[in-house]
């Protein structure tokens, strides 16, 4: 009896929203009509009032049910369209909906309306629907409650029911945020949802990345256990002859099918797993917004199906669509500001960069939030999920101020919508949050030093330099996002994708380590040969101020002429102090990576300040040792196991997350044994293997 008034109370609530929002459209549409020359709701010869309302309400009503039932529908239907330009033909199909709408309204009411108006009727009909739906939801919390429970009803209908009553895991990666910067965000109220996890259900560590602090190694090797032989974000192999980039879809497919051939394992998320806005799959079956899959053309591309997920509500193509415009307006008065107050250090922040920062700070972010809530909702046991909005934002503004402040305030807001939905899926969910590496600041070497590092080790073979230093393209994860999205997933103007053949040395860049490369010298150069034929080069770089030190042939060069083998104990961990305990076995770890570069050149580092200076474009940078870059976080809800002392290494940090999947009941099958290797083990006598996972999983939409 009780049971059924409140089933017939909600019901009646349900009607009530529905009648509340079908009046707000109805005023909205008599107000556009009235505002706009080109939209009328009633004919040539005048209509009552009565008449004009009622037209209103019909066509309001009408486009309300289209947008229900046909735009999913039509979304769907175009998925080979590269989705930013899905986003923006999200509003020439919502105005097509209306002009249905409008045709579809009884008897001759003389509802017309421009085409080119339609789409601005349209939009404006469809945010303010969404906005008072979500009004109406937040006054109204069980409200809330029960659609976030249908649609989870809807999605286990669709994928079947949660495997089992265990918790699930949340991993959310927060690229490039150190563990000081979040610390200080939450001590001065920047991040509240992370302060009051923190103070109730939460503890923070640091982990120390390896040499190639980025976001390539640090995830390769967090998702799949092994990031061996990945030596910096960009480098050349001599037996391809080809330029591998982690931020590449076809490189980043490479890497993951070398770890997982190396691990014999699929990686963390084989166990009914998502993989949402990462460069590599995990292992997962759920995939949305995954570079490692983005280079395959058709219907073999599963990750864009997550914008079309997200897009299939047009209210959100227009609220996101109105944010991705504030974003561009509010990147360029920031940078307008800093020019005008001669801010220094500082980079060019024109071109295409506002796009490109809107699109990893606004759609990127809600669309992999949106996808996070839609496997909460359906249960899924495992989920891991990058945001890359502080990270782009901080190579371009450095990793403490303004800027970078705003965008840790809005990540934190998308942590407390995870939370809340938490609260309503069907299982238990342990959120997790970490992040791959952290930025440290400084000028660039060339706006330092007046000269690029290709420009340095020209002059050091003896080789022409230009008179005018070029500039080197940053490296930042969200350029290759967006490239991506728009099905064009190798840059066309990349010189570096397969060098010229030739005696010229290949010098590439990733944040402030540097890799040279002799292409001609089969396998690695040895010391004495580049001496031989390049007698300055090695005095010009060592020697250098802006360079801190350099690899050659298992041996490091200091400033000064100092030079230690790296297999002599003691010998590099004392040339390498200035760069924090762990440095030397970094090194050396990187030393025993087949394809480790010829020359490899850490910049110089301020341990007072904790500046380094970029070899790229960048005035907030990670790729190398040196202050914050190499010291992420990794924050943990108390109910999981205490990972102990501070994880060194990507791949130890893939044994803690592991850990935690098992102390949630997650069974871990193996595909061949364990697949570990003894060259898997690092000088730091951690493992470089994985425990054994499930098999790998074919991927599918994220529907």
């Amino acid at each position: 009896m009780r049971r059924g008034r409140l089933r017939w109370r909600a019901a009646g609530g349900a009607l009530v929203r529905v009648l509340v929002v079908w009046a707000v459209s109805t005023l909205t549409m008599l107000a556009l009509a009235a505002l706009l020359p080109d939209f009328r709701l009633q004919s040539a010869d005048g209509d009552s009032v009565t008449r004009v309302g009622l037209t209103a309400a019909w066509a309001a009503g009408a486009f309300g049910l289209l947008s229900a039932l046909v735009w999913p529908a039509l979304v769907r239907a175009l998925l080979l369209v590269p989705a930013l330009v899905l986003g923006l033909l999200v509003f020439f199909l919502n105005g097509s909906l209306l002009l249905m709408a409008l045709n579809l309204i009884p008897g001759e009411r003389g509802a017309e309306v421009a085409p080119d108006t339609a789409v601005v009727v349209a939009a404006v009909m469809s945010a303010v629907a969404s906005a008072t739906s979500t009004a109406l939801a937040v006054r109204d919390d069980e409200a809330y409650r029960r659609r976030l429970y249908r649609l989870a009803d809807r999605r286990r209908r669709r994928h079947g029911p949660p495997p089992g009553g265990s918790p699930g895991l949340v991993f959310v990666q927060l690229d490039g945020v150190g563990f000081e910067v979040l610390r200080r965000a939450a001590a001065e109220g920047l991040m509240p949802t992370v302060a009051d996890w923190l103070e109730r259900s939460h503890r923070v560590t640091s982990w120390r990345t390896d040499w190639s602090s980025q976001t390539g190694a640090s995830q390769l090797g967090i998702l799949h256990g092994s990031n061996f032989d990945v030596p910096a974000f960009r480098w050349y192999e001599k037996d391809t002859r080809e330029v591998m980039v982690c931020n590449r879809p076809t490189s980043a497919a490479e890497l993951q099918r070398r770890a997982v051939e190396r691990t014999a394992d699929g990686g963390l998320l084989t166990l009914d797993g998502a993989s949402r806005g990462n460069l590599f799959g995990g292992g997962a079956d759920q995939l949305a917004l995954v570079l490692s899959v983005a280079a395959r053309r058709g219907p073999a591309n599963r990750s864009r199906s997550g914008y079309f997920a997200y897009f299939s509500d047009p209210a959100n193509a227009v609220r996101t669509t109105l944010s991705l415009a504030a974003e561009v307006v509010r990147e360029i008065g920031q940078s307008l500001r800093a020019r005008v107050r001669k801010v220094t250090p500082r980079i060019s922040r024109g071109g295409l960069y506002p796009l490109i920062r809107a699109f990893a700070t606004v759609i990127e972010r809600d669309v992999v939030v949106y996808a996070v809530i839609g496997d909460m909702l359906a249960g899924r046991t495992c989920v891991y999920a990058d945001l890359v909005a502080y990270d782009e934002v901080a190579h371009h503004s450095g990793p403490h101020g303004r800027d970078t402040d705003q965008v840790l305030a809005r990540l934190d807001r998308s942590l407390a919508l995870i939370a809340r939905v938490a609260e309503h899926a069907p299982r238990e969910y342990r959120i997790v949050l970490l992040s791959d590496h952290g930025q440290s600041p400084g000028e660039t070497f060339l706006g330092r030093y007046g000269l690029s590092l290709k420009d340095l080790v020209r002059a050091g073979c003896g080789l022409p330099v230009p008179r005018r230093a070029g500039r080197t393209r940053s490296g930042a994860e969200a350029r290759a996002a967006v490239r991506a999205a728009l099905h064009r997933p190798v840059e066309e103007a990349d010189e570096e994708v397969r060098p010229e053949p030739g005696p010229d040395p290949v010098v590439l860049a990733s944040g402030n380590l540097g890799l040279i490369s002799f292409p001609d010298v089969p396998g690695r150069a040895s010391r004495r040969w580049i001496e031989r034929t390049h007698p300055a080069l090695l005095p010009t770089l060592a020697g250098h101020p802006g360079v801190g030190f350099l690899l050659v042939d298992g041996e490091v060069l200091g400033p000064g002429g100092a030079a230690a083998r790296l297999d002599v104990p003691g010998a590099a961990e004392e040339l390498l102090a200035a760069f924090g305990p762990g440095a030397a076995d970094a090194v050396r770890r990187t030393d025993s990576f087949p394809h480790v570069a010829d020359i490899m050149v850490n910049s110089a580092y301020d341990p007072e300040t904790g500046a380094v200076h970029a070899f790229e474009e960048q005035i907030g940078s990670h790729g190398g040792l040196g202050g914050e870059q190499g010291h992420p976080f990794l924050m943990w809800p108390t109910e999981l196991s205490d990972p102990g002392p501070e994880p060194v290494g990507a791949e130890a940090v893939h044994h803690v997350l592991r850990r935690w999947l098992r102390e949630a009941d997650g069974p871990q099958v193996p595909l061949t044994g364990t697949g570990r290797r003894p060259e898997d083990h690092r000088p730091d006598g951690l493992l470089g293997g994985t425990l054994p996972s499930a098999g790998v999983s074919a991927p599918d939409e994220n529907r």
